[in-house]
């Protein structure tokens, strides 16, 4: 059964944002040594994910992604020091605020699940159906 969970995005003072998409591009690009990878395994169009790392990295006050020029060098993209920190400082925030807001979190799965009763071999028992969102 999936599970309630959380999504976080962080306003910026300058106005600017940080949510899942951007932190889920920087991850893929660290993992994949450039941009066009990165959007490739995360299913995003090159030309988004590069508007993308541009926003991120005018958005802090060092950049997040450094690239190289391509060609027969083959370029690439790494994340910078700061772009590791924003990631780690993202992930800490989404599992501090996960963590607290389980007890939250398992009401709203009572009141989002019905219960139904099923038949096996044993007896009758209770099970979570989730029908509005399709689980079980």
């Amino acid at each position: 059964m999936s599970q309630i969970s959380l999504s976080i995005r962080v306003d910026l003072p300058n106005g600017k944002r940080i949510g899942p998409g951007k932190i889920a591009l920087l991850e893929a690009i660290r993992e994949t040594g450039s941009i066009s990878g990165g959007a490739r395994r995360i299913g995003m169009s090159y030309r988004r994910a590069w508007l993308l790392v541009d926003e991120i990295n005018h958005a802090l006050t060092q950049p997040a992604v450094a690239t190289s020029a391509g060609g027969n060098t083959r370029g690439g993209a790494t994340l910078t020091a700061h772009g590791a920190r924003i990631v780690d400082l993202y992930r800490s925030i989404e599992k501090s605020a996960s963590a607290s807001a389980q007890r939250d979190f398992k009401q709203m799965e009572r009141m989002a699940c019905k219960r139904t009763r099923q038949i096996d071999l044993t007896g009758l028992f209770w099970t979570k159906r989730c029908e509005r969102m399709g689980l079980t």
